[in-house]
This record gives C-alpha cells, sequence and structure tokens, in this order.
C-alpha cells in the first residue's frame, strides 16, 4: 500500500497587508479603507483599530484578517453563508475562545508526552468507555488545533459502528477506512479540508458486518506505515468499548491513547477498567479528558 498524499511543507510567509486581506475577503471596500488610511495616519492608530473606530469593522473582522495573515486556520460564521463544516468545529469557527484555549492546553500536553515524530510517536487514538463521552467531538477538535500549530495532520474515523467524522466536515462516506482496510480503496479515501490548511481526513467508509476482523488485517499496519511517512500527526476517533474491542485492538496497534470520560455520564468503573486494561495489554495511556465538569473547574483538561 502506497501513499501519496501531498501536504504543504509549511506555512507561506507573512507577506499580504491587513487592508488588503480585508478588501479580498469582502469585508472593506477600497474607498473605506482609504478613510482608514486617513485616520490611522492622523492619529497614530493600526489599521484595525482605525477601522474599528470609524465603525467599518468589528474586533471579529480583525481578528479573522489577521488569521489569515499569519496563516492560522480560521474560519468565520457569516450570517447567510453555507459553513464549510459542522459548526461542532470550534477550534475552527471560535479559536480565540475561552473553550478552544482549553483545547490548545490539552494539544500543549500531548506534545509533551507523546508526539515526536523523531521517536515515530505520531498516532494517536482516542478511547472512552461508553457511547455519547463525546470522542468525536475532541478528536475532530483536537485535529483542527494540531493543524493550526502546522503539523501535517490526519484524522481518521476508525469508529465503523456509528461514525460521526463525514458529518462532523461534511464528507461524503462511500470509501473510507473501512475500504482502505478491506483493500478496495487507497490514499484517494484521504480528503484535505481546504478550509483548513494542513487537516486531511480519512471518513470511515461505508459501515461493515466485521468491523473487528478488518481492523485486525495487515492492512492496518501497512496504512499506519504510510500515514506515518506523510503525516506528523494522526488522530484515530473510535467507538466506545462497551461496543466492542475495536477500541482496544486499535489502541494496542498504535501504542498510545487519550481517554475520555462525561461528567455525570461516565461509570468510574467503567473508565477504570478500561485505562487498566489498556495499560496492562501495552499501551501508553499519555492523558485524560474529563468532558462536561462543572463551570467552576475546568473543562476539558488533560491530566
Amino acid at each position: 500500500m502506497k501513499m501519496t498524499v501531498s501536504m504543504l511543507s509549511g506555512a507561506p510567509r507573512v507577506s499580504r497587508s491587513l487592508g488588503g486581506i480585508l478588501i479580498d475577503s469582502g469585508l472593506l471596500k477600497p474607498e473605506d479603507a482609504e478613510r482608514v488610511l486617513l485616520v490611522q495616519k492622523e492619529h497614530n492608530l493600526r489599521f484595525g483599530d482605525a477601522a474599528v473606530r470609524l465603525g467599518l469593522l468589528t474586533e471579529a473582522d480583525i481578528q479573522y484578517a489577521l488569521s489569515r495573515q499569519f496563516a492560522y486556520a480560521y474560519l468565520r460564521k457569516a450570517p447567510g453563508e453555507k459553513r464549510p463544516v459542522s459548526e461542532e468545529l470550534v477550534a475552527a469557527y471560535e479559536p480565540f475562545s475561552s473553550r478552544v484555549e482549553e483545547l490548545r492546553a490539552v494539544r500543549s500536553q500531548l506534545m509533551l508526552r507523546w508526539f515526536d515524530k523523531a521517536d515515530q510517536r505520531q498516532v494517536l487514538t482516542v478511547v472512552g468507555a461508553e457511547r455519547g463521552e463525546g470522542r468525536s467531538h475532541l478528536a475532530a477538535n483536537l485535529a483542527v488545533v494540531f493543524s493550526q500549530l502546522g503539523e501535517r495532520t490526519l484524522l481518521v474515523d476508525g469508529d465503523l459502528r456509528h461514525p460521526r467524522q463525514h458529518e462532523i466536515f461534511f464528507l461524503e462516506n462511500k470509501i473510507g477506512f473501512s475500504t482502505v482496510l478491506s483493500g478496495r480503496s487507497r490514499e484517494e479515501a484521504i480528503v484535505r479540508i481546504p478550509d483548513l490548511a494542513g487537516l486531511c481526513v480519512l471518513p470511515a467508509g461505508p459501515v461493515p458486518p466485521n468491523p473487528l476482523e478488518l481492523i485486525n488485517r495487515l492492512n492496518f499496519d501497512e496504512f499506519m506505515i504510510q500515514a506515518k511517512s506523510t503525516f506528523d500527526v494522526i488522530i484515530i476517533d473510535t467507538p466506545a468499548l462497551s461496543e466492542g474491542e475495536d477500541a482496544a485492538m486499535i489502541a494496542v496497534r498504535t501504542g498510545a491513547a487519550l481517554a475520555v470520560a462525561r461528567s455525570a455520564q461516565t461509570k468510574v468503573a467503567s473508565f477504570s477498567d478500561m485505562v487498566q486494561g489498556l495499560m496492562n495489554a501495552g499501551v501508553s495511556v499519555v492523558g485524560s479528558v474529563l468532558n462536561d465538569i462543572p463551570r467552576s473547574k475546568t473543562k476539558g483538561k488533560a491530566e
């Protein structure tokens, strides 16, 4: 199995002016840009501050333009415009929010504790004991924040029972992980996300009758070898362990897992048994994330 997905080697240099980006994006008219330049010069302001003072732009508009100037993937929620991906991707739509700051904190811990391409520690399996704990949401948003860091990132929907990533990224699901493992497709199943530079997604593909058997095939290892030669970070979404041993098998074959639980839902005994079972099988459980904890505490904190 040979993979030939081409990725950008790095972010472009900062060269375009803020005003040029705003005009090209349709947020600012050329004649209004002249007014902004006059106020900027008269009051010794930055371009964005002058535009906001004149009431021509909002702070959100400036943040969007700055993200484009510094090649930081960021999507705007423009009224009436069709969304390129689901609003579940808060890392793409609200990158400066406290929720996404928490995701970046998890990313930092994972970079410190696990990811290291030189040591071929590039793959992380997101696991949970029960359905509805937020694995798919977390995996998708982690993939976005890693791509925003400039890492060539692949998100794999390894949930061959109840897949969701194609819904989150608005993708077709005719081919994907299941067809790659069965040998019916190759790298053409991987989809580059054009609005989020550096991010690719491999949807689950058609739900097979034998997901665990597919995961145990040699094609899995061959795919991982090729993926690691192309991508810096590979995140795999998985089904709940209550659904079967798929997640445990994927974690064993990739070597590392991030455990997810949801406050007031996940049973402590189930979570503990899952983590202990993975560790007994030789999996590095590099951290855990607890979703929806009380507001007085930090949500989604890696421990």
